[in-house]
């Protein structure tokens, strides 16, 4: 007998928009073919979920096939850093202000590092799928054009009787 109370069982909705969310957070596309290879459930169980998750306002479509939570957070404030002479460091987050030490200001840019490396990491992403689609579609037209060109060597190159 299992113990649900200690370990509820997630219903596939759960399971696919955590990982709708989960994707969406590192900025990845999200696609029922990536959900299918991130949860190991079946397309069809995939399209069923998706379906229920975009009927009761969890979940919209960006584009064709390509899915996002809806917002959870409220919109972003506006945020500020100023440095003054002193070395002291003043941010502003909305209307909350705090005067940093010099130290206080490197403790604090130690502990957003990681965020700012998901931000270089996510960009890199960003930009190497965009070259790969440029590359990809050069390199298909390339190929149609060695097509053209091989279809028009060989019915131009004369019969030597053999």
């Amino acid at each position: 007998m299992t113990d649900t109370t200690t370990h509820p069982k997630r219903s596939t909705a759960e399971t696919i928009l955590e990982a709708i969310q989960d994707l969406h957070a590192r900025e990845q596309v999200v696609t029922r073919e990536i959900l299918a290879e991130v949860t190991g459930l079946k397309l069809t169980t995939i399209d069923d979920r998706l379906g229920y998750l975009l009927d009761n306002g969890k979940i919209r479509r960006v584009q064709r096939g390509v899915f996002v939570p809806m917002e959870q957070h409220k919109p972003a404030r506006p945020i500020s850093r100023t440095l003054c002479p002193d070395g002291t460091t003043v941010l502003e987050v909305g209307d909350t202000v705090m005067i940093l030490t010099p130290r206080e200001s490197r403790m604090l840019g130690e502990v957003v590092t990681g965020a700012a490396l998901q931000f270089v990491a996510i960009e890199i992403g960003h930009e190497a799928a965009r070259l790969n689609a440029v590359l990809s579609a050069q390199v298909s037209e390339v190929r149609r054009e060695l097509r053209q060109l091989q279809e028009m060597a060989s019915t131009a190159a004369p019969d030597n009787g053999t």
